[in-house]
């Protein structure tokens, strides 16, 4: 009776496994799975690339910048950069968030995210539609940091930090959340992809970020003035070690800030990271080559310049050009940006201190103008007419018309930083003074702004 009921029992377990049996998966569940395993994928990029951003303001920045001005003034050059980490942070997440992207006119957002209302775990399908609209709040953030620490190489070694943090917020508010707004906000008067007026192609900053600070630090270095021995003193960078770490982490963290503005994890971002990385070995190949020419070496300064500068020049056309033309752009760029730190600066006279002008400047014109040029839509199809045909991006497409709206986005982008910058110099200037005193300026900006030195000879 016991083998029978063990047989009976061998012949049903089968049976009741098989009821047991999930049904198989349908076309919609599949497809649930799949749109979910793409919004953690883009997510997680995305996540990645703030961070790879903020690594590019501190350390980055601090140490390339730290390492090129005198030893007196290190802690407060790098200072400078790690306090906007802060500063700049609590002012996007207050209102200049909802300034840049907000919803408003051509020119500045509405006030409908102020302390991020409404920024949460749902994306914003204008600005991503796979990952949370938090994420892409943060990632934004991360160009906020930066743009205004860029300034900060013009005016080194001479400015005083209060004046600098009156400085950089009154130009976050009155120079880059409209810039922002205009050119990668929803309506935005240069937006190229979502209702702009003028479309103007910046993947990922060459108006918004490196030609307004650019100009910007331009402005700067002629309002405040030569630094005191300047042209006459040696006033050599006194960490070459310093800088090319920072160059370095620089390098890196821009994949982060171009392949990062594909807002996801795709095909667009590979591109943007190749086109990216090609950009910058085109422009230190270039600056080296000019150098040698014009100089008679290749220098590590001239090297890790040139990598910046091939960086900058590719940010506007990271998502729109093909790999050989980023090339061609970074050994355009690392030439014309050799010429305008070793020639044009001398020629003019003025002290940028450490040619935030010469490299952003110059070099974030050069890129937004190329970029009209080289993009084609056989990178990125993202722009359609109204029957949904993709169209032509740059002149390789036979698009000539973007080359001019790219010159009339150069040019807002322009005027915008050389206008705004002058007004908020002139209110810095009248309320707690732009120029440390001629005492504080030989003493180093370390000792008679913080109190400290960056290093102790006695220790």
């Amino acid at each position: 009776m016991k083998t029978i009921s063990l047989a009976l029992l061998s012949l049903l377990l089968p049976v009741a496994l098989l009821a047991q049996t999930p049904p198989a998966p349908t076309l919609a569940s599949l497809d649930a799975a799949v749109k979910a395993a793409q919004t953690s994928g883009d997510n997680a990029w995305m996540l990645v690339s703030c961070a790879l951003v903020l690594m590019m303001t501190g350390p980055g920045l601090a140490l390339f910048y730290g390492g090129l001005v005198r030893k007196k003034n290190v802690l407060g050059t790098m200072m400078q950069s790690f306090v906007l980490m802060a500063v700049a942070t609590l002012m996007w997440a207050t209102v200049g968030y909802s300034l840049a992207f907000a919803e408003g006119n051509p020119f500045l957002g509405d006030l409908r995210y102020l302390f991020l209302e409404g920024v949460g775990a749902a994306p914003n399908a204008d600005y991503g539609a796979t990952v949370p609209h938090l994420t892409y709040m943060a990632f934004q953030l991360m160009f906020a940091i930066i743009t205004p620490a860029l300034i900060s190489g013009a005016f080194a070694e001479r400015m005083k930090f209060s004046a600098m943090l009156l400085f950089t917020m009154l130009w976050s508010l009155l120079i880059y959340y409209p810039m922002a707004h205009m050119v990668w906000g929803k309506g935005g008067f240069l937006n190229a992809f979502l209702g702009g007026k003028v479309p103007t192609l910046d993947f990922a900053g060459g108006t918004v970020v490196h030609i307004t600070s650019g100009v910007s630090a331009l402005v700067c270095a002629l309002y405040l003035g030569k630094r005191l021995g300047y042209p006459n003193e040696p006033m050599r960078p006194h960490s070459l070690v310093l800088s090319f770490i920072g160059a370095c982490l620089l390098w890196v963290g821009w994949f982060g800030f171009n392949a990062g503005s594909a807002v996801g994890a795709g095909a667009l971002a590979t591109s943007a990271f190749v086109a990216t990385h090609f950009g910058a070995a085109g422009a230190t190949i270039g600056w080296l080559i000019a150098e040698k020419v014009f100089q008679g070496k290749a220098s590590v300064l001239g090297g890790i310049s040139g990598a910046v500068a091939g960086l900058v020049v590719i940010t506007p056309a990271s998502g729109f050009v093909k790999p050989m033309p980023a090339i061609i752009m970074g050994l355009i760029g690392g030439f014309v940006c050799f010429l305008m730190v070793s020639k044009v600066k001398s020629m003019f006279g003025y002290d940028d201190s450490l040619d935030a002008f010469g490299v952003h400047g110059a070099g974030g014109t050069l890129g937004a103008i190329l970029t009209g040029v080289f993009a084609t839509n056989a990178v990125n199809d993202g722009l359609k007419d109204a029957a949904g045909k993709v169209m032509p991006l740059g002149l390789v497409d036979g698009n000539g018309q973007q080359i001019i709206n790219q010159l009339i986005g150069v040019g807002i982008a322009w005027g915008l930083a050389i206008v705004g910058t002058l007004i908020i110099l002139k209110i810095c200037d009248l309320t707690v003074g732009l120029r440390v005193s001629p005492e504080e300026e030989i003493e180093g900006l370390d000792l008679s702004q913080h109190g400290e030195e960056g290093y102790n000879l006695e220790s």
